[in-house]
């Protein structure tokens, strides 16, 4: 476990999280709602430094991008935990894993994996960009910073796939080694991320307008869950938003929904190929130039 560089230390040993909007203050023993930032003696350390679930060689378009280095490969990597709790979570047996006797248990069996060898597998792979993904790269992002500054010094770029939640602090450290992002707006209302995703809507906007001022490239992707997240009138606004603040060029991932593979939420149908086409039509009528369906 190493110590976290984004924490405050309060009285009594307790100590508040600074990585995500959930400011979480967390006593000795426990963890935040990532379930891998624990306090320990008045400490707080990361759980999952040097320990990826999962290490993949993917292309850049499957995270999705599409307009940052097309048909290139990237190294993805991510951990157990999550600040978020989607109901709709494609990758919630990692994700929602906050046992810390299971992340143990596995962790026996795997050596430390040094952002160093991180470098070295990228560039093995013939991968221009290191990809952090899988689950939400702000949860461990001391892990992922070390790797970044050396993905640059290696000529590599540094991606990152996130639900858009992370502190000011966070942003201001990663940012000068920030390449690209992918940030989910999962819907254009704040009752929908309290009820299904069990976390505020306005950090997510202030956060994606943030990464637009620092020049960084910038894709949005949203999930387009039948009955909860497919109200044309609501994704009309989320439109305009992107076309006001994030400028028209920016890229729209409008991604279909399966309930085969949702954590929660196996009752609802499938997005229809029709419902994503038709969601698609209506933001380049809005003047939105760079929209993709996916998931069809």
């Amino acid at each position: 476990m190493r110590e976290c560089l984004f924490y405050e230390k309060e009285e009594n040993d307790l100590v508040q999280c600074q990585a995500c909007h959930h400011f979480c203050l967390i006593k000795p023993g426990e963890t935040g709602i990532c379930g891998v930032r624990k306090n320990v003696g008045g400490k707080l350390r990361l759980l999952v430094y040097g320990h990826p679930i999962t290490i993949a060689r993917d292309p850049i378009e499957k995270k999705p991008f599409y307009h940052f280095l097309p048909g290139s490969y990237a190294l993805s990597l991510g951990t157990f935990g999550c600040n978020f709790r989607c109901a709709n979570c494609q990758n919630y047996d990692i994700s929602q894993q906050k046992n810390e006797k299971v992340m143990e248990k596995y962790f026996e069996n795997q050596k430390e994996i040094t952002p160093e060898e991180i470098i070295n597998s990228a560039k093995k792979n013939n991968c221009l960009s290191v990809a952090y993904t899988y689950n939400e790269p702000t949860i461990w992002a001391e892990y992922a910073l070390d790797i970044m500054k050396l993905a640059h010094k290696n000529g590599l770029k540094n991606v990152w796939v996130s639900n858009g939640y992370f502190s000011a602090d966070v942003l201001e450290k990663i940012a000068p080694f920030l390449d690209a992002i992918n940030i989910d707006i999962k819907s254009y209302e704040d009752k929908f991320y309290q009820k299904y995703i069990g976390a505020k809507l306005n950090p997510v906007l202030e956060n994606v307008k943030k990464i637009k001022k620092k020049n960084i490239h910038l894709e949005i992707t949203t999930l387009i869950i039948p009955m909860l997240s497919d109200n044309i009138e609501m994704l009309k606004k989320l439109a305009r938003f992107i076309k006001k603040e994030l400028g028209a060029e920016t890229p729209w991932h409008i991604s279909a929904f399966s309930s085969m593979i949702s954590w929660k939420l196996q009752d609802l149908p499938d997005t229809s190929p029709e419902k994503i086409r038709e969601i698609c039509a209506m933001a380049k009528k809005m003047g939105l130039k760079n929209v993709y369906g996916g998931n069809i």
